[in-house]
């Protein structure tokens, strides 16, 4: 008696042979999710507000266990600040990361769950912002969403088009 194997049994054999062979394959490098720290750092249009939050401190917050929501103005929005204004809040530590706080919110808020018309949200700064939805678009104070849900193991990021002034106290 003689064995012959069937065409599916071979295939079987084949499959599970490329599989194994595969399995020692994978990245070993990073096996959590992202942080939010690290998207903006891997956004290009981020990379003025990447800088700022470096120089305030805030890496700690956006890399944190904490989940957050960032309002990141993007590059463009940047350009639109007056160069003695940024120079004043490089100067001044405690005034830019007010102002870099007044971007974050605590907790995790995907566009999904932005309401057409809401109460304002608190801001890591103390301070508030309002969040509206109108159609596909949302806005945060005068900015608007330019790109949302750059997501996150620890939060969600959405790139804006203005940078947002905190309230005068």
């Amino acid at each position: 008696m003689t064995f012959r194997p069937t065409r599916r049994l071979v295939l079987t054999a084949v499959t599970l042979g490329a599989l194994l062979q595969f399995a020692g394959c994978a990245s070993t490098g990073n096996t959590g999710p992202a942080t939010v720290q690290s998207v903006v750092g891997k956004t290009a249009e981020l990379s003025t507000f990447n800088k700022l939050v470096a120089t305030a401190g805030l890496g700690d917050v956006l890399s944190g266990s904490n989940p957050v929501t960032v309002f990141a103005p993007s590059d463009e929005a940047f350009k639109a600040v007056p160069a003695a204004t940024l120079d004043k809040l490089a100067k001044d530590p405690a005034a830019l990361k007010a102002l870099l706080q007044h971007h974050i919110l605590a907790g995790t808020t995907p566009s999904s769950a932005i309401q057409v018309s809401s109460a304002p949200v608190a801001t890591l700064a103390g301070t508030k912002l309002a969040v509206s939805k109108a159609g596909d678009f949302v806005t945060v104070d005068d900015a608007l969403v330019v790109k949302a849900d750059l997501g996150a193991g620890n939060g969600v990021v959405h790139v804006i088009d203005r940078v947002l002034t905190p309230p005068k106290k």
